[in-house]
């Protein structure tokens, strides 16, 4: 793409997806006639009892092309950062589909792994594992197969977390805020305007999402975020910014809770499809917890998760192992704590 523009212009990428967010947010909370399809109705995964429109994403993914549109303008894009407007693209039209009337889970699945399919074909696949001290050169099948997981997984745990006012999109300000400064600290400055634009449209977003919400993101906005994530993360890694679990411990938050909740469900051999309030969030909200309450200490966990992920690269691989084993055990404790407020709320109710 031709420059349009001043590339000094680029900079400003980031207060248009926030300004664009902000204002389509607003607009799009009232439920224009056109849109009343796309409301969300109380089910047994909801933790709101009202009619909430689900048009969120709608402003988020728009304020998002914009932002792409100004930086392109400003300078070529990549071939990786095409490949990732395309599956971004994929990813958007099923969700779109889906909120306005249920899809089934197969074909939901497929565009996901079209997603991902076509961020292996941009040579975004994890060619290498890497961790504190120790790397792993991944054989051609193993690394599409991880970089596939990687890219699915994301997708739907985002759209899993995204259950409660205000969570999803502290969620991508603080995950993408973190990868906007990794990318900054590395003098890669198209990368850190990318994750600052997505930050910047959630928090635009969050102004009508937060507690409590007048609007909800959609599978929309939710898998889109989701799809980013995975895709910045591997973007990142591929050009030596960060290591892969840098960015992981970045999204920790709802890839903890997202894995540990499928694991333990499938412990106790449910039914992994069906909807369910299992998610630590969830639970809190069920022991008596406001959704305010439980996302501002959400938010804690998730800014303690950046500042760690933003220094962790200037570690030695001896203190980023005590790190990552710091973090497993708080996290650990954190699992048994809402147990233990689970177990008191039941006993003050009986």
């Amino acid at each position: 793409m031709p420059e349009l523009v001043p590339a000094a212009a680029a900079g400003l990428a980031p207060v248009l997806a926030f300004v664009l967010a902000a204002l389509a947010t607003r607009w799009l909370a009232r439920v224009p006639r056109v849109l009343a399809a796309l409301v969300d109705r109380p089910n047994a995964r909801s933790l709101h009892a009202g009619i909430i429109p689900r048009t969120g994403g709608l402003a988020l993914t728009a304020a998002l092309v914009a932002a792409a549109l100004l930086l392109g303008s400003a300078r070529r894009l990549s071939v990786e950062e095409l490949w990732i407007g395309l599956a971004a693209g994929v990813v958007a039209v099923v969700s779109l589909l889906d909120d306005r009337g249920e899809l089934a889970p197969g074909y939901r699945l497929a565009a996901h792994a079209a997603a991902a399919a076509l961020l292996i074909a941009a040579g975004l696949q994890v060619s290498r594992l890497e961790w504190p001290g120790w790397s792993l050169v991944l054989a051609p099948w193993l690394a599409v197969g991880f970089t596939g997981l990687w890219v699915v997984w994301m997708i739907n745990l985002y759209n899993f977390m995204d259950g409660m006012d205000g969570l999803a999109g502290g969620m991508a300000v603080f995950g993408f805020g973190t990868l906007a400064v990794l990318g900054g600290r590395a003098d890669d400055w198209e990368f850190a305007l990318l994750g600052a634009s997505v930050a910047a449209a959630a928090g635009g977003f969050l102004l009508g999402n937060f507690p409590p919400a007048r609007i909800f993101l959609g599978d929309l906005g939710s898998t889109v975020l989701g799809l980013l994530a995975a895709a910045l993360s591997l973007l990142g890694a591929h050009r030596g910014l960060f290591p892969l679990w840098v960015a992981g411990l970045a999204f920790s938050p709802f890839l903890v809770d997202a894995t540990w909740t499928l694991l333990r469900r499938a412990g106790r051999r449910e039914r992994l499809w069906q909807a369910h309030r299992s998610h630590h969030y969830q639970r809190l909200v069920l022991a008596g917890w406001s959704h305010r309450q439980t996302v501002l200490r959400a938010y804690a966990l998730m800014a303690a998760c950046a500042a760690t992920a933003i220094a962790a690269p200037d570690l030695s691989a001896r203190e980023q192992s005590w790190l990552l084993g710091g973090w497993a055990l708080i996290y650990m404790l954190l699992g048994w704590r809402i147990g233990q407020i689970e177990r008191q709320a039941g006993g003050n109710r009986a």
